[in-house]
């Protein structure tokens, strides 16, 4: 069961919050729960929402509702990712991969999430250090040249034993999740995300014979460029 409940909201750099949207479906969550809470330096405000600092917040609440599209989610789940807090995501947003629940329904299900009648999934992260920074993605990890429209010369191993030596316009390693965003697009396959494994897709080879493939996510892979 879920009894304090953090507000994670989607913000329009261009208009700001979608304030009305919000307003509605935070009176449909108060009928439910008064302990709901929103980080200090969120634009959106709402007299009902108690305002903590993200410390505070971040050991408080026990469910995150999203209020976005699949980017707000991904912020979130970076954002939150040492504290190990499920995220429930709304879709308010254009594309709705992982935040599947629409704002119509939001009012029929959230007596149900909030009891615990529901399912949570563990989705697996894709890590990657360099210059003795660690990163990590719900998505993929992409090397890529940046700004600069031109071939990258790499080499890629696993578990230390050369699968190839190629030029393309950058390599994407995707988990589950985000077999259906980037990767997807890059034509690589959807992936169930009950399966541990990771998808490595080169981006544009000039080859012929380098493919997509999949791989165990206990496998350690390198890319020296």
């Amino acid at each position: 069961m879920f009894k304090n409940i953090g507000i994670y909201v989607k913000e329009k750099t261009d208009e700001g919050i979608d304030s009305h949207g919000l307003d509605v479906l935070i009176s449909s969550l108060n009928k439910h729960t008064s302990n709901i809470f929103i980080e200090e330096t969120s634009k959106y405000k709402n007299n009902s929402l108690t305002i903590l600092k993200h410390n505070e917040f971040a050991s408080t609440v026990d469910l995150i509702i999203v209020f976005g599209g699949d980017g707000t989610l991904l912020r979130s789940a970076r954002k939150y990712l040492e504290y190990d807090i499920p995220i429930l995501g709304i879709n308010m947003g254009t594309v709705g991969f992982l935040t599947d629940v629409k704002t119509q329904d939001f009012e029929s299900i959230i007596q149900d999430v909030l009891n615990g009648n529901c399912q949570v999934e563990e989705r697996n992260l894709v890590s990657a250090t360099f210059a003795n920074k660690t990163v990590y993605g719900l998505n993929e990890i992409v090397i890529h040249s940046g700004g600069y429209t031109q071939l990258m010369r790499y080499r890629l191993s696993v578990n230390n034993k050369i699968v190839y030596e190629q030029r393309s316009d950058g390599l994407i390693i995707a988990t589950p999740t985000g077999s259906t965003a980037y990767a997807l697009s890059a034509g690589g396959p959807i992936i169930h995300p009950a399966l541990d494994v990771w998808t490595i897709l080169p981006m544009l080879p000039q080859s012929i014979s380098s493919r997509p493939f999949v791989i165990s996510s206990d496998e350690n892979v390198t890319i020296n460029l």
